[in-house]
């Protein structure tokens, strides 16, 4: 996936999120939006770090293309 895509997938994902989160408001979200929503929200963690992994190496002169998306178990235990 280069970049473009990258950046395509996060937009894509944005928007559903966005959707899932004012669709419902106050009224919540049914078992099955909840986990589509942590789903979504993980993608989009694995997304920026797939885009942060290929743009660090872009910058010291290696392929980014020889990266891949970490694990969402790797990605999500980041500390902020």
């Amino acid at each position: 996936m280069d970049d473009r895509e990258v950046l395509d997938r996060i937009n894509k994902l944005v928007a559903e999120e966005k959707d899932l989160r004012h669709r419902h408001g106050s009224d919540g979200l049914s078992d099955e939006e909840r986990e589509r929503l942590r789903a979504v929200e993980e993608g989009l963690d694995q997304c920026w770090d797939l885009l942060r992994q290929r743009r660090a190496r872009e910058e010291a002169g290696t392929d980014p293309n020889a990266v891949e998306a970490r694990p969402v178990g790797e990605v999500e235990s980041y500390l902020q």
